[in-house]
């Protein structure tokens, strides 16, 4: 059986304000650009050169609202996540395709910039709720080691 892998790390800019949306069943969803530069030195001149790459970035739950409140155009964050294709026909009957970034993690960079971080309530029915409602764990506070 082949082992496959699915996974992108980039680092860029906003290239616009995340725009957040809500699916029918209430499920948060945000989309947002990243812009990433790369020098490339011209083999005759000797010159760089900046090319930009743009990605479309998606995220889900809870980090969809977390990205929509915290971030806007032209912040610098760090995204990963996996590649996924959607394909469509458009009005003309022509198939069309696109290839966007599933995130699982988008962090600030801290580069050129200071943030503060402020956490949220856990989620109910996370696991500090199973643990509290007996779920099978048998442990005190000292046996954790922070």
């Amino acid at each position: 059986m082949a082992f496959s892998v699915n996974n992108i790390t980039i680092l860029g800019n906003l290239t616009r304000d995340p725009e957040l949306r809500f699916t029918p069943g209430g499920a948060a969803v945000v989309s947002f650009g990243i812009a990433v530069n790369r020098n490339i030195q011209d083999k005759s001149s000797g010159e760089w050169q900046t090319q930009v790459d743009f990605f479309n970035v998606t995220a889900w739950y809870k980090l969809a609202e977390n990205i929509a409140e915290s971030l806007g155009k032209g912040d610098r964050v760090l995204v990963n996540g996996r590649l996924s294709q959607d394909s469509w026909e458009d009005k003309d009957g022509q198939k069309r395709s696109a290839v966007r970034i599933i995130a699982n993690i988008v962090a600030p960079s801290l580069e050129f910039a200071s943030c503060k971080i402020e956490k949220n309530p856990r989620a109910e029915g996370g696991i500090s709720d199973t643990v509290e409602a007996g779920g099978g764990v048998d442990f005190t506070d000292e046996d954790i080691p922070f």
